[in-house]
């Protein structure tokens, strides 16, 4: 003991048989695994609220693949289940937003260099000439493109679909939870749908017939304005003041008068159906009600489609 040789209280001179880690058999430790008592080298060692853990009983110890996956679906269906996240309005702006990258992919890459249209544009967006009966245009009738042609957007300006984003992010949350998420989807496609029509009867009122029919439009603005002035129906209903946002729906739909290639049609057509949709909804609001609510957005959905079909009933000025 008096030459320092010795060992001390409580240590062993030599390493046991069993005193090396079992993943290292050259390397001497002390230390135990908590969970099956092998020893190991502070290389396999891992610190748990438990202890330390070997490497295999750390491994045990996680969750597998297919319960981790199980924990985050349930935790993802609480999240969309919760009624105060606008899930619509965010699923909306992405669909937006991938369908303008697929666009400036194709503009980049695929454009044509004869009408210089990508051709993700190209399949999308509506011109009252696909609303005209079978045989009467090359690119046939395709009265979907009046949906399509809410989530499409301008290729050579950023602002478009910046700016219908901003707008929806502003107001589509507010109305969402007052609306529940089906019926704020009903007025969004409702309004888009709005913007397309008053686009394609324009043409027979409008100075050049023939340049209104083959005039493409694009964008979610229809759509956007008609969540504007069902927002000011809510507040003009709820008593809550509404000439700040009446002067903002007015001023952005004056620059469309006058902002050259910005379609009006579409803004004053989706104007006009969201506040229509968002007076009947709040007319027949109440869980007693539900009936007379899904009636009247059924006939006002019955009006609007009845109506894209004019074009089979009178045709336009340039072929009537």
């Amino acid at each position: 003991m008096g030459d320092g040789t010795a060992p001390q209280f409580g240590e062993r001179a030599e390493p046991g048989p069993d005193d090396f880690c079992y993943r290292h058999k050259d390397r001497p430790s002390f230390t135990l695994c908590q969970r099956c008592g092998r020893t190991i080298c502070p290389d396999c060692q891992t610190v748990s609220p438990v202890g330390v853990l070997c490497a295999d009983c750390m491994r045990a110890a996680q969750p597998k693949t297919a319960a981790k996956a199980s924990r985050a679906a349930r935790v993802t269906a609480r999240k969309l289940g919760d009624s105060d996240r606008p899930v619509v309005t965010y699923a909306i702006i992405i669909i937006c937003a991938v369908v303008f990258v697929a666009q400036m992919i194709g503009h980049w890459a695929f454009t044509n260099p004869q009408t210089g249209v990508d051709p993700v544009t190209g399949a999308l967006w509506y011109a009252p000439l696909h609303s005209l009966p079978p045989g009467f245009s090359a690119d046939g009738y395709q009265p979907w493109r009046m949906l399509t042609a809410m989530f499409t957007h301008s290729t050579g300006f950023l602002l478009h679909i910046l700016f219908n984003m901003y707008a929806l992010w502003l107001f589509g949350p507010g109305l969402e939870r007052m609306l529940g998420r089906v019926w704020f989807s009903v007025l969004y496609l409702l309004s888009g749908l709005g913007g397309s029509l008053a686009v394609m009867l324009w043409v027979y009122v409008a100075p050049n017939p023939i340049a209104a029919l083959g005039t493409a439009t694009v964008g979610a603005s229809g759509a956007i304005f008609g969540l504007l002035t069902a927002t000011l129906v809510a507040f003009r209903v709820h008593r809550v003041n509404i000439t700040s946002l009446a002067v903002l729906i007015a001023i952005n739909f004056a620059i469309g008068l006058f902002g050259g290639s910005i379609s009006w049609q579409a803004h004053l057509g989706g104007m006009i159906v969201g506040a229509l949709a968002m007076w009947l909804l709040l007319l027949t609001r109440g869980p007693r009600r539900r009936g007379a609510r899904i009636g009247a957005i059924l006939a006002l959905t019955a009006v609007l489609i009845a109506a894209s079909f004019a074009f089979f009933v009178v045709l336009p000025p340039p072929l009537g």
